[in-house]
């Protein structure tokens, strides 16, 4: 099998017909494949986050990453653009909307897509996935411990307002992976994210792994839980193979 993987940095047109970078992995063979937006975390743009964007290529995907704060200025580095745009409130919701659908148009014009696209993010990436599958026409949407779904808005985040009640409008399956230790969200809110997606109906399936906190995806972290981290990606690829792997 031919198992060439190609990853660059890109442009894409984001929300507003805004040139935006990005970061874009992909399978060389050109059988028809599925394409995943990756959106990152609040810590930004990182290292870690395009390791995902690769691994989802690996997996066998078209994997692209928008970097949400592109805007911040040029010749700035991808740790200052994520403190700045923290100091800020985050990213308004309509534009990382934008910015996302920028990036799934994009995947779509790719020569061996198949059309179908899934969107995955971790944190603040996990409640912007779960957004994602509100707004846009995707077929999969893969939420990592996103905080602020659920609960009071977080003062310092003022962009990022609770979705919960958007619930009625979700319109993919959608995989939720969860740490029980974890307080962003907590075992409550996600009890109530549960039982929301239930009463409305909508194709889901949640995990949740004992001691394991937020971050247990992050191997650079303390927070890293090798066993939960492990299952959770084969249950990612199980879920995008059973909705994006259609022609």
């Amino acid at each position: 099998m031919y198992d060439a993987v190609l990853a660059e940095t890109i442009r894409l047109s984001g929300a507003g017909g805004d040139l935006i970078e990005g970061y874009l992995a992909r399978p060389l063979d050109p059988a028809p494949r599925g394409g995943v937006v990756v959106i990152h975390h609040l810590p930004g743009y990182d290292r870690e986050v395009r390791e995902y964007v690769r691994r989802l290529a690996v997996m066998g995907y078209n994997a692209l990453c928008p970097h949400l704060y592109s805007r911040v200025g040029e010749g700035i580095s991808h740790d200052d653009a994520a403190a700045e745009v923290r100091a800020q409130g985050g990213v308004p919701d309509d534009q990382v909307v934008g910015d996302v659908a920028g990036a799934a148009a994009f995947l779509r014009t790719l020569s061996n897509s198949n059309s179908r696209i899934g969107v995955i993010g971790h944190c603040s990436g996990g409640r912007h996935t779960f957004l994602m599958t509100t707004e846009l026409p995707i077929q999969a949407g893969v939420v990592c411990y996103g905080g602020m779904i659920v609960g009071e808005p977080v003062p310092q985040f003022s962009s990022m307002v609770p979705l919960v009640d958007r619930t009625p409008q979700v319109s993919c399956p959608i995989l939720g992976l969860f740490g029980n230790d974890d307080n962003f969200p907590t075992p409550e809110q996600v009890d109530t994210l549960e039982k929301a997606l239930t009463d409305a109906a909508k194709d889901f399936e949640f995990h949740r792994y004992d001691g394991a906190g937020h971050a247990f995806f992050a191997p650079d972290r303390p927070s890293y839980r090798v066993e939960a981290a492990v299952d959770g990606w084969q249950k990612i690829g199980a879920f995008f193979a059973r909705h994006l792997d259609e022609e």
